[in-house]
């Protein structure tokens, strides 16, 4: 892609604002895993840096998240940060392994209901996110405070919804920012700032193992987490990438992506990072500002660094309720509002899998609610095909009874198959058309078979016809019965371990 001026601006400016949004996720979530708030926001650099050089989705934004803090707390507490850091490395290799096996591309299989689930519950978890900085020393914040943050927030929220109604020039969520952080420190205004969450002031991330014993008593304490994380952390990232393929009507690059998470997982456990993936805030903050180039992702990273080592006094008194402005416009327009009104409009399957996924991803984490999302959707399209199955049958003049049949074969329509058909009631002739069905699984060929027998009891010839070619190799009670007609028999394939 050409970098014309406009669009280095963009990429730059958008940047800089995703740059001032990673601080207090950085720290709040390196606060909710018991580790320094720099070990955060060396995460949050280091994942944003690498990923958007290498990463299969330009413009999209990684970093520090929720969902991998989450999941680290137990072993922080029991075992130390130490621990953390080799199970943060260890997630790495699991992701670049999952990239180098090209398995990214499974993610298409995300039915639209899970991913309108994943979105809905990702903007309300986005939104809770912000509520805990209305607290101070456990108590919420009250009286003349809160009604200055309310204030605050408000107005960063109407300059980010109103400017873009008179420039577009320059990000809306950085002009929020920038005029808040004036206004109160001008005017003197008295407010929570960034400063009040932790210092951000630090060094460069240094190289060091972690310090742990490297043998197979560690790997079993680490081995359980950096599991979870890793899956974790690719679902939110190739759904994240999904996400933004849909909005800017391009496709990314998920094996690539997958190769990127893990070597930026990778460093940054050999660098004191907490690990992280993709963040669909801050990705939707940059891809709604135009930043599409991998350069937005740098400047973030590059200016998240710069804050560390250079800027931390003046990013430290920029007014959380500036930040908390941007991201609660974040929330809403992450939200599919449009999920709800056809909530009643939709198969109620479909209404039942954005609920559950959206609720789930609220109250337990990603990677449950998108399995769960999946697996209702899986058993929902079995068991419409398990009825779909059907057979028309004729007698012919002499005397053959012919079933010709539709549908799907497979191991929840195997059972229905069976009572399709009456041997004892049928003449010794039978013919069994395949010609308008689809055989799919291993089930269905031992339902084949099965039903081979029962005629073959009975003393009668069954007759199948218009079988695939791996149908026809796999049967052995009704293999003699096949007739091949290579003109008119159907070329899928069948997947089944004997034809490996």
């Amino acid at each position: 892609m050409k970098l014309s001026p406009t669009l280095v601006r963009n990429n730059v400016l958008s940047g800089l604002t995703v740059a001032f949004a990673l601080v207090p996720e950085a720290i709040a979530f390196a606060v909710i895993a018991h580790v320094n708030p720099l070990t955060g926001l060396y995460a949050a650099f280091m994942m944003c840096l690498i990923t958007a050089m290498l990463g299969g989705r330009p413009g999209m934004i990684s970093g520090a998240t929720g969902a991998i803090a989450v999941v680290i707390v137990a072993l922080v507490v029991q075992h130390g940060v130490q621990y953390l850091f080799a199970a943060v490395v260890l997630m790495g290799l699991l992701q670049l392994l999952f990239g180098a096996l090209r398995l990214g591309k499974f993610i298409r299989m995300v039915p639209h209901p899970v991913m309108l689930g994943f979105v809905n519950g990702l903007a309300i978890v986005i939104f809770l996110a912000q509520l805990p900085h209305f607290q101070q020393h456990g108590q919420w914040v009250s009286g003349q405070a809160l009604w200055t943050m309310l204030g605050l927030v408000t107005l960063a929220m109407a300059i980010i919804y109103l400017l873009p109604r008179l420039t577009r020039t320059v990000p809306s969520a950085l002009v929020a920012i920038v005029a808040i952080a004036l206004l109160t420190n001008v005017a003197g205004i008295q407010t929570r700032t960034v400063g009040d969450l932790a210092s951000i002031k630090g060094g460069l991330p240094s190289f060091h193992l972690p310090d742990v014993p490297w043998n197979l008593a560690t790997l079993r304490i680490v081995f359980p987490y950096a599991l979870i994380m890793a899956t974790v952390g690719l679902i939110e990232s190739l759904l994240t990438l999904n996400l933004i393929d849909e909005m800017t009507d391009t496709r990314g690059k998920p094996n690539r992506e997958c190769l990127a998470q893990g070597t930026a997982n990778v460093v940054t456990g050999l660098f004191g990072g907490m690990g992280g993936c993709a963040m669909i805030g801050q990705s939707m903050i940059n891809v709604g500002a135009g930043a599409t180039h991998r350069l937005s992702g740098v400047v973030a990273g590059l200016g998240l660094l710069s804050f560390i080592l250079f800027g931390s006094s003046l990013i430290e008194r920029i007014p959380l309720a500036a930040l908390i402005g941007v991201m609660f416009v974040v929330s809403a327009k992450t939200f599919e509002w449009g999920s709800v009104r056809v909530l009643g409009k939709v198969p109620r399957a479909d209404a039942l899998v954005i609920v559950a996924v959206t609720v789930v991803t609220i109250f337990t984490d990603l990677a449950v609610a998108v399995v769960l999302g999946v697996v209702i959707s899986a058993l929902v399209f079995a068991w419409q095909h398990a009825s779909q199955i059907a057979v028309r049958t004729r007698l012919e003049a002499d005397d053959t009874r012919v079933y010709e049949l539709e549908g799907t074969l497979f191991f929840a329509s195997a059972k229905n198959f069976q009572n399709l058909f009456s041997p004892k009631n049928d003449p010794a002739e039978v013919v069994v058309e395949f010609g308008r069905a689809k055989v799919m699984d291993h089930s269905a060929i031992e339902a084949i078979d099965a039903l081979a027998e029962r005629y073959q009891k009975l003393g009668k010839r069954l007759h199948l016809r218009h079988l695939s070619t791996d149908c026809a190799e796999l049967l052995h009670k009704a293999g003699s019965m096949v007739e091949v007609d290579p003109a008119r028999d159907p070329h899928y394939h069948l997947a089944d371990d004997r034809l490996g």
